[in-house]
């Protein structure tokens, strides 16, 4: 991925992370300057950590011929969003886990969405 491809999808995640702290789910971000952070924290976490994480359960996927893998990438999602949420001071997950995971859930949603309206 080059850089700009790399800016669009950090405007992307910035964007969807607005989006979400609007809907009654729990998720809370102070300002525009915490959701470019946020979008950021996540991006670099979701890289690392997600893909050490899919690594792990590719014998898991395998076995299963993939019959959990949206669910455990929705797992993997809710964990990225939640450390996202404990290192970024001012995003906040106010019912915890269960915002985590209806904020995974809805970025997925919304990004998805931003992707095919937008002419990237």
């Amino acid at each position: 991925m080059d850089v700009v491809g790399i800016l669009t999808a950090w405007l992307v995640a910035t964007i969807c992370f607005l989006i979400i702290s609007r809907l009654p789910i729990g998720v809370e971000i102070d300002s525009l300057g915490k959701a470019i952070l946020s979008a950021a924290v996540f991006g670099v976490l979701n890289v690392i950590l997600g893909g050490f994480l899919r690594a792990i359960f590719i014998p898991f996927n395998w076995m299963t011929q993939d019959f959990f893998q949206p669910i455990i990438h929705l797992i993997i999602l809710t964990v990225v969003f939640g450390l996202a949420a404990k290192l970024v001071e001012g995003f906040r997950l106010r019912h915890k886990i269960w915002s985590a995971l209806l904020g995974a859930l809805s970025l997925t949603i919304v990004n998805s969405i931003l992707l095919k309206i937008l002419p990237i």
